[in-house]
């Protein structure tokens, strides 16, 4: 029998070791380290150590250690489980400059490459050979990887560049084997998780191995560099070839989001690692809400990631259409908001009435007949009928009839589930204002359609005026060529940019609606517990598809032109981009149809084709991102734990952020009426080229170049234009923003740059 102090002791190492314990996250003086330490690893270990209210901790093992991380090249310092005694006593060191929580971030959950003109003929003008991409390697940051889809076939590729360092674990569901020359690599990280979750796994699929049980990281990383796979659907939809935008890319995959989010600590190790791995393109579908650069692990890590060279291209977020919404605003990422393509998934209900009422689905089981069956809306349990949560529908009302559901709060299909359970025999999901007149199609349990705001309204009056409202839906499969196309996407979040607004955010959109891809066997196409279906591809939305869109775009050029830094390569995609949709006309918004604009939108949709050959670029160096972080209200420790250097000197930073060489403009009047902006091009096109400018100007300011024209007698040579902008006398805006344009063009390229105009910061 154990003694009264042994049971002691047991009980207050349970107590320290569980109680208020959390992941945080300390940045540290790297060059700090006592030299009677071997490694910075031995150090962090010992400072934990020596400020443990642990009795214990002396004698913790390496796997019961509270250190989590040591970071070394994306971040200076180290991840640790501490109660907030002990994150308050690490700060008294002078060898500690920060600490701070773990933070969380979320997921940002076959036509594209025809719709994105990657065809045969691609790169052909420009002397690009798509065997040049099986040099780059996409590291992709998501839910892990399902080796066995057939988007990571390797046949005809060749060995693995012997520049690549990574490696492929073995888990218990995952054999190193299954990584080929395609899929090269698969890595986890899960310690921020375990610690927030108490060291278990909340779902019974879920393991420490790089599997994909989710689907989303399966998902993304086959939008990027998927191999080409025939015959491929989603239960019958959107048949065709499935591929990856650069087919002959590998792919390295970094599982860092399990059930209960994405850990900044995991992220964070995860970009370190891939790094010294040796991937040349960085892709992260998932990020959170705005904070300072200094405090935002995504921002930190990418900026050492872009200054090795790596380009990293992140998702812009899904709480559009709302304002200032747009999350991952560093100016060293690619900001990937989302569009429509020109295929769609049409399907009606036809009322009693007579009306047809047009929407979307991706339903695919049996049909309804053709009997017409009673609308029911807002009947239920609860308040929150009407939008068809869990447990607020009335079995006795619904049972054998059509419901309507109101969108949002709880996910699409899982409405469709709701009424299903309730007895419900089909399902009309109708959009509110939040969404508009965007449409999503779903792979629902139970015939299900969705429609917009508009459509939706006659419906719920329909039902409220008619005595016995009726309808029958019906499924028509796959549609092409579908008009207006691309239209920009409600769910995309939207600038102005919070953090920094002098950098206009987005970058720009890419197909991110309605888009099939590679999927888990693990789970159902809906993602619910009770979807037993099993599909080798799913279709989805989100900015999730759209930003590996980018990514695997930004592999091709990264192929195409390997000595283009990250920001060549950001400037290419960006001031190639089109703003004319495929009836010719600018490009409309899906939240209420209105015409579009840079804060929605960026620079605007990419164009691959033309990014090959932009003409001009705007180059960005490490130094100069330097000067953009010294002319924020930032101290130099808040820099420093950005750059990861050991001092900054900031006497040569920027009048004002804008300045950057960034490729679109965002002017802040702010109380002035004058802001003045000097950018530099550097002619990536042909010798004794000449550029003049074309301005789009807003109704409330002027804008003059200077110079007006640009003459490059050769190749990389840079040149510099000042651009003067002044908001009209007697011009009165509150939280209005307006638009313009700066284009550099000759007969072969136009260069083009949007400009965003705020009075008041937002």
């Amino acid at each position: 029998m154990a003694s009264p102090i042994t049971i002691t002791l047991i009980f207050l190492f349970l107590l320290y070791s569980t109680e208020g314990k959390r992941t945080y996250i300390v940045r540290v003086k790297h060059s700090d380290k006592p030299e009677s330490f071997s490694t910075h690893h031995d150090w962090y270990t010992w400072q934990l150590q020596s400020i443990s209210t642990d009795p214990l901790s002396q004698s913790e093992s390496e796997s019961e250690s509270p250190l989590l991380y040591t970071y070394t090249t994306s971040f200076h310092g180290f991840s640790a489980s501490l109660d907030a005694n002990e994150a308050e006593s690490l700060l008294s060191s002078d060898s500690i400059l920060d600490v701070f929580e773990d933070p969380v971030y979320t997921l940002h959950t076959t036509r594209t490459p025809e719709f994105l003109g990657l065809n045969s003929e691609f790169g052909v003008a420009s002397g690009y050979s798509g065997h040049a991409s099986n040099g780059v390697i996409i590291g992709v940051l998501d839910t892990g990887v399902w080796p066995e889809s057939k988007s990571y076939d390797d046949y005809g590729m060749p060995e693995i560049p012997s520049k690549w360092k990574g490696e492929c674990e073995s888990g218990p569901d995952f054999d190193s084997k299954l990584c080929n020359k395609k899929l090269i690599g698969a890595r986890s990280f899960s310690k921020g998780f375990q610690m927030s979750s108490g060291g278990g796994f909340s779902t019974k699929r879920e393991s420490v191995s790089p599997r994909d049980v989710d689907g989303h990281g399966t998902h993304t990383s086959s939008t990027a560099a998927g191999s080409a796979v025939t015959n491929a659907s989603f239960l019958g939809y959107a048949a065709g070839t499935a591929r990856g935008m650069a087919t002959g890319a590998r792919v390295a995959t970094y599982k860092v989001c399990w059930s209960s989010g994405c850990f900044g600590s995991d992220i964070l190790a995860a970009i370190d690692r891939a790094i010294l791995d040796g991937v040349d393109v960085l892709s992260l579908s998932l990020g959170g809400g705005s904070a300072p650069y200094y405090r935002d692990t995504i921002a930190i890590g990418s900026f050492s990631a872009m200054e090795k060279g790596v380009f990293v291209s992140c998702s812009a977020g899904n709480s559009g259409p709302t304002r200032s919404s747009v999350a991952n605003v560093a100016p060293w990422v690619m900001t990937v908001g989302a569009g429509t393509l020109d295929r769609d998934f049409p399907a009606y209900a036809n009322l009693g009435n007579g009306k047809r009422l047009v929407g979307v689905s991706l339903y695919s089981g049996e049909g309804m007949g053709t009997k017409p069956l009673e609308l029911v809306y807002n009947k239920g349990n609860s308040s929150s009928s009407n939008l068809c949560l869990p447990g607020s529908l009335d079995p006795t009302t619904v049972r054998a009839k059509i419901v309507v559901c109101d969108r949002g709060v709880n996910a699409r299909v899982e409405k469709g589930a709701v009424v299903r359970d309730a007895g419900g025999l089909g399902m009309i999901m109708a959009n509110t204002a939040a969404s508009g007149e965007e449409l999503v199609a779903d792979s629902h349990l139970l015939p299900a359609i969705a429609v917009g705001k508009k459509t939706g309204d006659l419906l719920r009056e329909y039902i409220k005026s008619d005595s016995n409202p009726t309808a029958v839906l019906v499924f028509k499969g796959t549609v092409l060529d579908v008009r207006p196309s691309p239209v920009v996407a409600a769910f995309s979040s939207r600038g102005p940019n919070t953090v920094t607004p002098e950098i206009l955010k987005p970058d720009v959109i890419g197909p991110g609606v309605n888009i099939l891809a590679g999927w888990s066997d693990a789970i159902g196409p809906t993602g619910l517990d009770k979807d037993s279906r099993r599909t080798q591809f799913n279709i989805m939305s989100g900015t999730s598809m759209s930003c590996p869109h980018i990514s695997g775009l930004a592999g091709l050029l990264k192929a195409a032109h390997p000595e283009w830094s990250p920001s060549a390569i950001k400037s290419a995609l960006m001031t190639t981009a089109y703003n004319l949709d495929n009836t010719n006309s600018p490009l409309r918004d899906a939240a209420d149809n209105s015409l579009s604009n840079p804060h929605a939108h960026g620079s605007g949709h990419v164009d691959p084709q033309k990014a090959l050959s932009p003409g001009l670029v705007y180059d960005i160096s490490t130094e100069e991102y330097v000067r953009f972080l010294c002319s924020l209200d930032y101290t130099v420790d808040h820099i420093v734990a950005i750059v990861k250097r050991p001092s900054v000197n900031c006497s040569k930073k920027f009048s004002n952020p804008g300045q950057l060489n960034y490729p679109s403009f965002s002017v802040l009047f702010g109380g002035k009426r004058v802001v003045r902006y000097t950018r530099e091009v550097t002619n990536v096109g042909a010798a004794n080229s000449v550029y003049t400018v074309v301005v789009g100007g807003a109704p409330s300011v002027g804008i003059s170049v200077k110079p007006s024209k640009l003459a490059f007698r050769r190749v990389g040579e840079k040149k510099r234009y000042t651009v003067t902008f002044v908001s009209k006398k007697g011009v009165s805006l509150t939280n209005k923003a307006e638009y313009g344009s700066i284009t550099w063009s000759n007969p072969q390229h136009q260069v083009r740059s949007p400009v965003a105009f705020s009075w008041n910061r937002f």
